[in-house]
């Protein structure tokens, strides 16, 4: 059977019961190796050459509520911590598409492999599509009684890389429009009568804009707690769609390019009008950043049944290996501290507003994010 497994990375193949029970054995005679091993507060784990745990310390059992049969199970690491991508294939773990992107995967391959030690980053978005883990991985090599194994630690980063989001938004995004609004205050002391109102204007949406960065960081870190209230209302689509493109058109990022709208549904959705303008407002940034001076962004909304369909097109093609880890939280491929945008999106439109985001992208047309919604949420039960 083994022989027949497919896989898109990691070798498929799976270690018989009798051999994974006699390694899982062969670990537990070592007592000196395991009682150092449960000390330590990270999780840790022995893995065999096709990655299996036969190994898990107290703390990863801990935190997984493990069953007294867990290591017979013959779990991979992302199956342990169920991994969206750990199931979609038969062979599990480590064999699909989007593994080819992952830090836990590549890491203990390359000690395989022949390096000593290794260590990565690994992006994972688990089962239910919306929990995010950042982790820092490494992968050292352990020779036990002749046999090959892997000691994989992680290290649970999130907080770090939150920290690099949030100093890279208040330490640049926020500073500058700050920075912009101290400039126009400035200007104002020596302006002519007839220029007031027109600096007054631009001191306004530069203070809109500092509110919006703010506010979408408490909506964002509110959604991941599971605390964010939904308040559905009633509101227009057309005006949804027009309204973001008066937002955006003169934003840092369109500087140069231009922001229309394509064919625009006019209908009545009942939905959290904030939280989804919160998406649709990301979509569009995201799409005015991925392109180059010149460029023409599209926004669009349309009906099927009863759901509507927001989109947002960019003439850049996205590479493979972006597409595969676009939703990953701390993921961009814009430089360090960033990679929020799309994973709020995500998040906040299919945790909370009942909907789906998802993307094409291809050489002729372009990127094209889609966030579809019903027309009106279901209530939930209490």
């Amino acid at each position: 059977m083994s022989s027949q497994l497919e896989t898109a990375f990691a070798p498929p193949e799976r270690t018989p019961q009798y051999i994974l029970e006699a390694q899982i054995n062969k670990i537990e005679s070592h007592s000196d190796i395991t009682s150092v091993l449960n000390a330590i507060p990270e999780f840790v784990m022995i893995l065999n050459k096709e990655r299996e745990i036969v190994f898990a310390n107290k703390s990863l059992l801990k935190y997984l509520t493990a069953e007294d049969d867990f290591l017979k199970k013959g779990f991979r690491p992302g199956e342990a911590i169920n991994c969206q991508h750990a199931f979609e294939n038969e062979a599990g773990c480590g064999t699909s598409e989007f593994c080819k992107t992952c830090g836990a995967v590549i890491s203990i391959l390359n000690t395989q492999n022949g390096q000593y030690e290794d260590v990565q980053e690994c992006r994972i978005i688990q089962g239910d599509g919306c929990s995010a883990l950042d982790l820092r991985v490494k992968s050292t090599r352990l020779l036990l009684e002749d046999e090959d194994f892997t000691v994989f630690t992680v290290a649970d980063i999130s907080n770090e890389k939150r920290r690099q989001a949030l100093e890279r938004i208040f330490f640049h995004d926020i500073l500058n429009t700050a920075g912009g609004i101290l400039g126009y205050t400035q200007i104002l002391r020596e302006a002519e009568p007839e220029e007031l109102g027109l600096f007054s204007e631009s001191i306004e949406e530069l203070s809109n804009r500092l509110i919006e960065e703010i506010q979408a960081q408490k909506q964002l870190i509110a959604a991941e707690g599971g605390k964010l209230d939904i308040r559905p209302v009633k509101f227009n689509t057309s005006k949804m769609v027009q309204e973001t493109i008066e937002l955006y058109k003169n934003h840092v990022v369109a500087e140069g390019k231009s922001l229309i709208a394509g064919e625009v549904f006019d209908v009545e959705i009942e939905s959290d009008r904030s939280l989804l303008g919160r998406v649709l407002g990301n979509m569009v940034k995201n799409a005015l950043e991925a392109d180059q001076p010149g460029s023409t962004i599209t926004v669009s909304c349309t009906q099927k049944n009863d759901r509507i369909i927001f989109s947002v097109n960019n003439r850049t093609f996205m590479p493979s290996i972006v597409q595969l880890q676009i939703f990953n939280r701390s993921f961009s491929s814009k430089g360090k501290g960033r990679g929020l945008g799309t994973y709020s999106m995500k998040l906040l439109s299919e945790k909370y507003l009942q909907g789906k985001v998802y993307f094409t992208s291809s050489g002729d047309a372009g990127t094209t994010f889609y966030a579809d919604y019903p027309l009106q949420m279901k209530k939930n039960k209490t």
